[in-house]
């Protein structure tokens, strides 16, 4: 692909690492919040939940209270894993002729055919029942240690300041803009004039968006618990909204809803264990992608050649034929998703404590802004992901009432033979697998520590039979990789990513250490104090 970019320019994001706890996010401000409920005593899951909720008001177009995800725990006491799935699902109320079929295909990222008015792809008819609340509820109910309401301060605190304009700020929305000015709430709170917002240039001059409806919201939920989101005041809120708009979203669905907590997957590799997310995730497609690697290759001393370059396009390109083929409708037996041409709108973040406990967590909206509908009453960007069924009936994945929503995301927690453990993840859609399968390479494998692992470059196999390499990788690699596939070289950059956004912390006896995606601009891993 042509470029007009620098080739000698270099950016570099190094690794921490501390005794204390560390939280590495896609957003160094929140992950200040999820380091301070850290050095104020909290366990891991603590800040999992401070930095869930902060993300929510930094970050809006990537998750937040109005979307669903997953997250692994390694709690060290036990020795134990565990994953608790908070993935969204379609309400009960939904009705499927609500979504007749036009001409044309799908204009998002996902190759259905075409709904009437996109109703599947935006506004108030393509919201599914959100997840995050309760997964929060869930983990703070088995792991908890700070009050609820003391982990929701600071995004009350930051949603008072308002949403803060810089250049990160003006591209998100200006890449949703046409979208959500369609909506008189998301215009309200995310534009200007019916413009995206620009930062100024005087180095003393800031912009914020006004964000009072969501710090009331925040405020309420503080104060009233996680089940007022889902039976009570909140709850009422944002279901009249969504009714009123048009939208299926129902009191009956809201109170419904509960997150699980379920066994991990055990994928054994290179003589230690990495634990994912089991069923409607891309956790199973990783097992396969493991369990082919290891067959694959003998890593080699000083790094990944090309062999090991081309194991990975191979195995990925075949475990993903695999979900392709199998893509269909699941209860609790196998994984099958959705797939994202383009990278969704997620965020991912990992956690350590100063005891070794340690969270994978990853978070979504869908579309980046979700369905760029905010309720009025309430201030929160709501999922779409209704847009993750196929509209057409009779398929394996079609639309349904209740249906649980397919996805790609695949948190991770492993323990290397050398006993290092890593909590990883990703934000990226379909590039999300590639990203976390390489890193847990580069780290069981080769040995690597978190600053070389980040680094390192990867490639991307997610796009059928097209293969992604960074530019930086050698020469002798790329080459390799141009005379076995159809190969692309494309580098690291801001925007767009032609690679998934990877957030990570590892722990070596009683050292932490964290590292995220050099090319995100606000990602940064953040130790306790």
């Amino acid at each position: 692909m042509p470029d007009q970019f620098s080739n000698s320019q270099v950016i570099r994001k190094p690794a921490v690492s501390a005794k204390g706890g560390i939280v590495a996010a896609q957003s160094r401000k929140a992950a200040e919040v999820g380091a301070e409920v850290l050095a104020n005593g909290g366990d891991c899951v603590d800040a999992v939940i401070a930095t869930t909720f902060a993300l929510g008001v930094l970050e809006p177009w990537m998750s937040g209270a109005g979307g669903g995800g997953a997250m692994v725990l390694y709690r060290a006491r036990d020795n134990r894993v565990e994953v608790i799935d908070y993935g969204m699902r379609a309400p009960d109320s939904l009705r499927v002729q609500d979504f007749p079929l036009t001409d044309g295909a799908a204009s998002d990222i996902f190759p259905w055919a075409r709904v009437k008015d996109d109703r599947n792809l935006h506004g108030p008819g393509s919201i599914a029942v959100p997840g995050v609340v309760a997964g929060m509820e869930e983990a703070h109910r088995r792991h908890g240690r700070l009050p609820w309401k003391d982990l929701l301060a600071p995004s009350v605190k930051l949603a008072g300041e308002g949403l803060l304009v810089d250049w990160w700020t003006t591209a998100m929305i200006a890449s949703s803009a046409a979208d959500l000015r369609r909506y008189p709430a998301s215009a309200a709170a995310y534009l200007q004039d019916g413009l995206p917002p620009n930062a100024q240039w005087g180095v003393r001059s800031t912009v914020r968006m006004p964000q009072d409806k969501l710090k009331a919201t925040m405020a309420q939920l503080a104060a009233a618990g996680p089940r007022d989101f889902y039976q009570g005041d909140l709850a009422r809120s944002i279901a009249d909204d969504i009714q009123a708009a048009g939208g299926a979203l129902s009191v009956r669905d809201l109170a419904s809803f509960r997150a699980h907590s379920r066994d991990p997957l055990a994928i054994p590799y290179r003589g230690g264990t990495v634990y994912a997310t089991p069923e409607l995730t891309a956790g199973p497609t990783m097992a396969r992608t493991l369990g082919l690697l290891q067959k694959a290759f003998t890593p080699a001393n000083g790094g990944p050649d090309a062999a090991t370059y081309t194991a990975y396009a191979e195995a990925l390109q075949a475990a993903y034929r695999e979900r392709l083929k199998d893509m269909g409708d699941v209860d609790g037996r196998r994984s099958l998703g959705a797939e994202a041409i383009a990278p969704s709108c997620t965020t991912h973040f990992s956690a350590v404590d100063r005891d070794g406990n340690m969270a994978a967590v990853t978070q979504t909206l869908l579309s980046n802004f979700g369905s760029k509908f905010v309720t009025p009453s309430t201030g929160l960007t709501m999922n779409n992901g209704i847009m993750w069924f196929d509209p057409a009936q009779g398929n394996p994945n079609s639309l349904a009432p209740g249906k649980r929503c397919l996805t790609n995301y695949t948190p991770v927690v492993a323990q290397a033979a050398d006993g290092r453990r890593l909590a990883a993840g990703a934000s990226g859609g379909r590039r999300i697998l590639p990203a976390v399968s390489q890193l847990l390479s580069f780290v069981m494998d080769y040995g690597m520590d978190l600053d070389a692992a980040i680094h390192q470059p990867r490639i991307d196999a997610s796009e059928g039979a097209v293969v992604i390499g960074d530019v930086r990788l050698p020469v002798a690699v790329r080459e390799s990789l141009r005379g076995r596939f159809d190969f692309e070289e494309a580098r690291i950059q801001n925007l767009p990513m032609k690679f998934a956004c990877p957030s990570l912390v590892l722990r070596d006896g009683a050292t932490n250490s964290g590292a995220t995606e050099p090319f995100q601009p606000w990602g940064d891993a953040v130790p306790e104090a």
